[in-house]
Protein backbone atom coordinates (compact mmCIF):
# COMPACT_ATOMS: atom_id res chain seq x y z
CA UNK A 1 0.00 0.00 0.00
CA UNK A 2 1.29 3.46 -0.90
CA UNK A 3 1.17 6.19 1.78
CA UNK A 4 1.56 9.90 1.49
CA UNK A 5 3.12 11.10 4.73
CA UNK A 6 2.00 14.40 6.26
CA UNK A 7 3.65 16.11 9.23
CA UNK A 8 1.36 17.22 12.04
CA UNK A 9 1.47 20.56 13.79
CA UNK A 10 2.33 19.06 17.20
CA UNK A 11 5.56 17.47 18.39
CA UNK A 12 5.43 13.95 19.80
CA UNK A 13 6.95 15.21 23.04
CA UNK A 14 4.20 17.85 23.38
CA UNK A 15 1.37 15.29 23.08
CA UNK A 16 -0.02 14.58 26.56
CA UNK A 17 -0.58 10.97 27.61
CA UNK A 18 -4.21 9.76 27.32
CA UNK A 19 -5.46 13.14 26.06
CA UNK A 20 -6.95 13.17 22.56
CA UNK A 21 -6.06 16.05 20.28
CA UNK A 22 -7.49 16.90 16.86
CA UNK A 23 -5.24 18.15 14.05
CA UNK A 24 -5.72 18.85 10.34
CA UNK A 25 -3.63 16.57 8.12
CA UNK A 26 -3.90 16.35 4.35
CA UNK A 27 -7.30 18.04 4.46
CA UNK A 28 -8.62 15.57 7.04
CA UNK A 29 -9.60 15.89 10.67
CA UNK A 30 -7.32 13.43 12.49
CA UNK A 31 -7.32 12.56 16.18
CA UNK A 32 -4.06 11.81 17.96
CA UNK A 33 -3.63 9.83 21.16
CA UNK A 34 -0.47 8.84 23.05
CA UNK A 35 -0.77 5.99 25.55
CA UNK A 36 1.25 5.46 28.75
CA UNK A 37 3.85 3.41 26.86
CA UNK A 38 4.42 6.36 24.49
CA UNK A 39 2.74 4.75 21.46
CA UNK A 40 0.94 7.31 19.30
CA UNK A 41 -2.27 6.41 17.48
CA UNK A 42 -3.98 8.38 14.71
CA UNK A 43 -7.65 7.99 13.82
CA UNK A 44 -10.48 9.81 12.12
CA UNK A 45 -11.53 12.62 14.44
CA UNK A 46 -15.17 11.99 13.49
CA UNK A 47 -17.28 9.11 14.79
CA UNK A 48 -18.10 6.69 11.93
CA UNK A 49 -21.67 6.43 13.23
CA UNK A 50 -22.83 10.03 13.44
CA UNK A 51 -19.84 12.28 12.75
CA UNK A 52 -19.50 13.47 16.35
CA UNK A 53 -16.08 14.92 17.30
CA UNK A 54 -14.32 12.02 19.04
CA UNK A 55 -11.65 14.22 20.65
CA UNK A 56 -14.45 15.73 22.75
CA UNK A 57 -15.07 12.25 24.16
CA UNK A 58 -12.96 10.36 26.69
CA UNK A 59 -11.10 7.09 27.21
CA UNK A 60 -12.64 4.20 29.10
CA UNK A 61 -10.72 1.96 31.51
CA UNK A 62 -9.34 -0.13 28.63
CA UNK A 63 -8.06 2.90 26.74
CA UNK A 64 -10.86 2.82 24.18
CA UNK A 65 -12.20 6.06 22.73
CA UNK A 66 -15.77 6.81 23.86
CA UNK A 67 -17.87 8.91 21.49
CA UNK A 68 -19.40 11.89 23.34
CA UNK A 69 -22.73 11.59 21.50
CA UNK A 70 -23.90 7.96 21.69
CA UNK A 71 -21.11 6.42 23.83
CA UNK A 72 -19.91 4.01 21.12
CA UNK A 73 -16.40 2.76 21.95
CA UNK A 74 -13.48 2.29 19.58
CA UNK A 75 -10.04 0.74 20.03
CA UNK A 76 -7.49 3.34 18.84
CA UNK A 77 -5.08 0.57 17.75
CA UNK A 78 -7.31 -0.85 15.02
CA UNK A 79 -10.62 1.05 15.04
CA UNK A 80 -12.56 -1.97 16.32
CA UNK A 81 -15.98 -1.03 17.72
CA UNK A 82 -15.88 -2.72 21.14
CA UNK A 83 -19.53 -2.01 22.00
CA UNK A 84 -20.76 -4.04 19.03
CA UNK A 85 -22.75 -1.56 16.94
CA UNK A 86 -20.98 -2.61 13.74
CA UNK A 87 -19.06 0.56 12.93
CA UNK A 88 -15.29 0.72 12.46
CA UNK A 89 -13.19 3.80 13.14
CA UNK A 90 -10.66 4.59 10.43
CA UNK A 91 -7.12 4.49 11.79
CA UNK A 92 -3.96 5.80 10.15
CA UNK A 93 -0.29 4.85 10.09
CA UNK A 94 1.98 6.90 12.37
CA UNK A 95 5.70 7.53 12.11
CA UNK A 96 7.69 9.77 14.46
CA UNK A 97 10.83 11.32 13.00
CA UNK A 98 12.94 13.67 15.14
CA UNK A 99 9.92 14.42 17.38
CA UNK A 100 7.66 15.24 14.40
CA UNK A 101 4.52 13.09 14.10
CA UNK A 102 3.81 12.02 10.51
CA UNK A 103 0.48 10.51 9.45
CA UNK A 104 0.30 8.15 6.47
CA UNK A 105 -2.76 8.62 4.28
CA UNK A 106 -3.74 6.50 1.30
CA UNK A 107 -5.66 7.55 -1.79
CA UNK A 108 -8.75 5.80 -0.36
CA UNK A 109 -8.63 7.54 3.05
CA UNK A 110 -12.35 8.27 3.02
CA UNK A 111 -13.73 9.28 6.39
CA UNK A 112 -17.44 9.12 5.64
CA UNK A 113 -19.51 7.21 8.24
CA UNK A 114 -20.16 3.67 7.07
CA UNK A 115 -21.10 0.40 8.79
CA UNK A 116 -18.91 -2.68 8.56
CA UNK A 117 -20.17 -5.02 5.83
Amino acid sequence: MFYTWYPTSIAASALNVNIMLEVQVGGKRVGLLKNKAGVIYAFSALCPHSGAPLCEGWLDGRGHIVCPLHKYKFDPKNGYNSTGEGYKLRTYMVDVREDVIFIGLTADSNDQPSPIS
